[in-house]
């Protein structure tokens, strides 16, 4: 395989090509792709093979935020050692599409979890894992990354209602298609290798232990990654997957797998709102006030759905709860928006000081 070749089957094309072109790459810089993340340290995909690779010190100084550091997914350009597998990455290409939470502590700060991906795939056990307002949350970050989110139901053979579920799904996922698959019967698998054509890239997303090793090992043909059995009472598990990573399928696909996330913190998600709580946001605007929060406010349009039993009360306060987290986010970014204002005006000032000082001689 030609090293254009190679990286066309990895997802390269023309528009990542003139981003590459436009940085000014440099002797002995190539492009290449993200495949695994350990902290600081990356394996990555080029031309004419992997190799191992940290971030470059300018890099790594002059980014702002933690999220324009290289991410699984990232198209990057990296400069070889001479006579090494060794690398160091220089920048990091625009993102067609990037799948972000907000990282977990009390820090306010975004973290990329994979990185120009076409398709996600939302997978959820129809067994105790089976949450709906986790569902929602999945939905909301999906929509804003830039991804088409297809959300995969699993273990259908641990469930009482599989079409009631389905339909419960359904209701939750809007325009997202939704399919019942079964990893571990080798069924349905078919409808996740559809949306992965060559070249083409999705990402795993779901709580620990809901089955994403397991579909990973059969589009795989072998069970070459370690599965994780769960506990009976609650569904849960121990992270099978503890890194991400990009996978080359043997169909030509590529997909991000990712540690389990039961708990998801949104970053930025306002602009996937209206499509994932289309039918509240549809009531909204029969409200007397343009800026109703659906709480206290008379002439409700949305209460008065839930009065009548057109909304659910769990739908509406899962809607409530995402407009506080928003507000709260919010108001926590501007703050270390402030704090970053001062900080780098403290460093320009010291400069500013020293070059005076070195000036006048002293």
């Amino acid at each position: 395989m030609s090293g254009h070749l190679r990286l066309t089957g990895l997802g390269w094309d023309d528009a990542f090509a003139a981003a590459f072109e436009a940085i000014g790459p440099g002797a002995n810089v190539e492009p290449a792709r993200v495949a695994i993340e350990f902290n600081y340290l990356y394996r990555v995909w080029t031309a004419g093979g992997d190799l191992e690779a940290a971030i470059a010190g300018r890099l790594k100084h002059r980014a702002a935020r933690r999220s324009e550091l290289p991410a699984v997914g990232d198209w990057v350009a990296v400069r070889r050692r001479p006579g090494l597998d060794r690398g160091a990455i220089v920048a990091v290409l625009p993102r067609r599409s990037a799948f972000s939470r907000r990282m977990a502590g009390a820090v306010t700060d975004e973290q990329v979890v994979a990185a120009n991906v076409d398709v996600v795939f939302i997978v959820m056990g129809l067994d105790p894992d089976f949450n709906l307002r986790r569902l929602e949350r999945y939905l909301l970050l999906a929509r804003e990354s830039g991804a088409a989110p297809v959300v995969l139901l699993t273990k259908p053979d641990l469930s009482d209602g599989v079409e009631d579920q389905r339909a419960q799904a359904a209701a939750v996922a809007g325009t997202a298609p939704i399919r019942v698959v079964s990893p571990k019967l080798h069924h349905g698998l078919e409808q996740v290798t559809a949306h992965l054509t060559p070249g083409r890239t999705g990402a795993l997303l779901g709580s620990s232990g809901v089955g994403k090793t397991t579909i990973i090992n059969r589009l795989i043909g072998g069970d070459v990654r370690r599965t994780q059995e769960v506990r009976e009472a609650d569904s849960r598990g121990r992270h099978t997957t503890s890194h991400r990573e990009l996978i080359v399928l043997p169909n030509g696909g590529l997909l991000i797998d990712t540690p389990g996330m039961r708990e998801l913190q949104l970053w930025d998600v306002g602009g996937a709102v209206r499509e994932t709580f289309d039918d509240v946001e549809a009531l909204a605007e029969g409200c007397h006030f343009t800026d109703c929060r659906h709480r206290d406010e008379p002439r409700c349009a949305v209460k008065a759905a839930v009065e009548d039993g057109r909304l659910d009360v769990p739908r509406l306060d899962s809607y409530r709860k995402l407009q506080d987290e928003l507000a709260v986010l919010a108001r926590q970014r501007d703050e270390r928006a402030q704090l970053e204002e001062k900080r780098r005006a403290r460093i320009l000032g010291k400069a500013a000081k020293k070059h005076i000082r070195q000036k006048r001689g002293l």
